[in-house]
């Protein structure tokens, strides 16, 4: 036909030789592979900036790459901090079945590979410390015949194993700011086809390039969060430690509180025993508790060492028992000083006699020791005890009815503030000083909502500042039930009460036995100020003895024959 015919060509179809058909479909399959692992990288991308776990994601950078290479083996290298030598973090070989590092069980125990030798010379012999030190791609046809790196090691292991390491593609791990944070090497390229070794084709070098920068950002990225979790954390046990520091009495107390508080935690995750069959604390749920333990006395670093302190009624500053002695001892010369006056005026004004001094005498004796008496009343009264009776609380406030005369002036034996404190029945501290005490729990709920903790720390104040609730309403600060207590701070309550009745660091009280600590939480689950199936829970799993055979004296270990009295 004539093209001014206005007729248009047709071509003819032929048909491909088997050769070209092979061709096509080998360059089908690459291409299909190809656009397969482009779609991956996207995929990629998203799962590396989600995985938290830098374990997991350090395995799963050498996974991504070696499936987007088809390579057959790949490591890890990681810079150290002070950039002078790469650390082994995670090694496989797929043909080998070898993994090591990761999620693995096995932990790489490989020696470093130095950047520099002991002359500060860069070492550019082995591969990835060229890489690392460049940040150049090496991409390695055959191990065996390059020239210029030097690979007695590869060729050992192989000897020694059997395998043939040839192809390698090694390239820097390059954060957002342009600084080389590790090294990926990949070991033996596979022909899709045969899975016969080859070498990596410039296409694939491209992939994992992107994968890599794409890895890179994400692990500096997770151990940015690892390392502000890490700052946080110190930061909040360095809190913890000056409030237990701010009185010598109750150093340990956070750290052992949050020791028994997450051994409660594992042990109901671990139990088929009702109530708590269906409930299981997560990792983050985990976490969040164990944070709101280390936290839970923050409140404590406004409460007046004093107080915190105050292991005798008459105690503030200095024991006030010192000072009644002292005005005790004045008391007494003032009685002797009345004594001589009169004798001496007798002896003036000629009225001696032996008898009159005998009585004399004797009364300035019964008046001292009286006065010595009424002082080791005192101190007897001044030490904590179980409960004072009504009967010394009589003998007390006669004892605050007498008075002495100094410099023609009328004082008490005793200050109101002091007869105050002398009357406390049970403990040492006032009303008012135990509302100041109390009020910690107020301030660790204040201080702690003021943190913009995240979503899946958010309860850490509600747990913290419920550690003296009770069950009952009874409790403090905000005197909430059970049904508004979590779990989480009923178990905290149980850890704080057992962790201060068998502390044993305390000066002012002894160490309580094992099975009285557990009878008097016995007496409150009856009281229903602590949650009874937490309590019964610990006693039929020993986790007390467990707690105490760690943390108490051994003569403080004496069974648990009281525990369910």
């Amino acid at each position: 036909m004539s093209l001014r015919s206005g007729s248009i060509p047709i071509k003819t179809k032929q048909t491909p030789s088997p050769a070209r058909k092979a061709s096509l479909s080998k360059s089908s399959s690459y291409d299909e592979h190809i656009i397969r692992h482009l779609k991956e990288i996207t995929r990629i991308g998203a799962a590396l900036s989600a995985e938290k776990d830098i374990e997991k994601l350090l395995e799963m950078i050498v996974d991504e790459a070696k499936s987007l290479s088809n390579a057959d083996g790949g490591t890890l290298y990681i810079l150290d901090k002070k950039k002078k030598s790469l650390i082994f973090r995670i090694l496989q070989n797929d043909s080998m079945n070898f993994r090591v590092g990761g999620t693995s069980r096995t932990k790489p125990n490989l020696p470093h590979v130095p950047l520099y030798d002991e002359n500060d010379t860069p070492n550019h012999s082995n591969v990835s410390s060229y890489v690392a030190l460049t940040g150049e791609t090496v991409n390695i046809k055959d191990v065996y015949q390059t020239k210029g790196f030097d690979f007695s090691g590869t060729r050992q292991y192989d000897n020694s194993t059997g395998y043939r390491s040839k192809s390698m593609l090694v390239i820097a791990l390059k954060n957002h700011e342009n600084e080389i944070i590790g090294v990926l090497q990949l070991l033996n390229a596979q022909d899709l086809q045969t899975g016969k070794v080859i070498a990596f084709s410039a296409d694939f070098e491209s992939l994992v390039a992107s994968l890599a920068s794409q890895a890179a950002v994400a692990l500096t990225n997770s151990q940015l969060i690892q390392d502000l979790i890490s700052l946080f954390y110190s930061f909040i046990k360095s809190i913890a430690t000056a409030i237990d520091e701010k009185s010598p009495y109750t150093g340990g107390h956070i750290t052992r509180v949050v020791e028994l508080t997450m051994m409660i935690a594992r042990l109901i995750n671990k139990t088929r025993q009702e109530p708590f069959k269906n409930i299981s604390f997560d990792e983050n749920k985990m976490e969040e508790l164990r944070l709101a333990a280390w936290m839970h006395d923050i409140g404590k670093i406004t409460t007046p060492e004093y107080i915190v302190d105050k292991a005798t009624k008459l105690q503030t500053v200095v024991d006030r028992i010192d000072l009644i002695e002292t005005r005790f001892q004045l008391i007494a010369k003032s009685i002797e000083n009345d004594y001589l006056r009169r004798k001496f005026d007798m002896l003036k004004n000629g009225e001696e006699s032996d008898d009159a001094f005998f009585r004399m005498e004797r009364q300035l004796s019964e008046e001292i020791n009286e006065l010595r008496h009424t002082f080791e009343f005192i101190k007897s009264i001044n030490t904590a005890q179980e409960f004072m009776p009504d009967e010394k609380i009589d003998q007390l406030n006669e004892i605050g009815q007498k008075i002495y005369v100094q410099n023609g002036e009328a004082l008490p034996y005793l200050s109101e503030d002091e007869l105050e404190n002398l009357r406390i029945r049970k403990g040492t501290l006032t009303q008012k000083e135990r509302a100041i005490i109390e009020n910690h729990a107020t301030i660790t709920l204040k201080i702690l909502n003021e943190l913009p903790f995240p979503k899946n720390l958010s309860m850490v104040p509600e747990y913290a500042a419920g550690h003296h609730e009770k069950l009952d309403g009874s409790g403090y600060p905000r005197h909430l039930k059970k049904s508004k207590l979590p779990l989480q701070s009923r178990i905290m309550a149980i850890a704080d009460i057992f962790e201060a009745l068998t502390a044993r660091d305390r000066p002012y009280k002894k160490p309580m036995k094992l099975s009285q600590a557990v009878k008097i939480l016995s007496f409150m689950k009856k009281d229903k100020h602590i949650d009874p199936d937490i309590y019964d829970l610990i006693l039929d799993s020993n986790l007390f003895l467990e707690y105490a055979k760690a943390n108490m004296n051994p003569d403080q270990i004496d069974g648990l024959e009281n525990g369910n009295e």
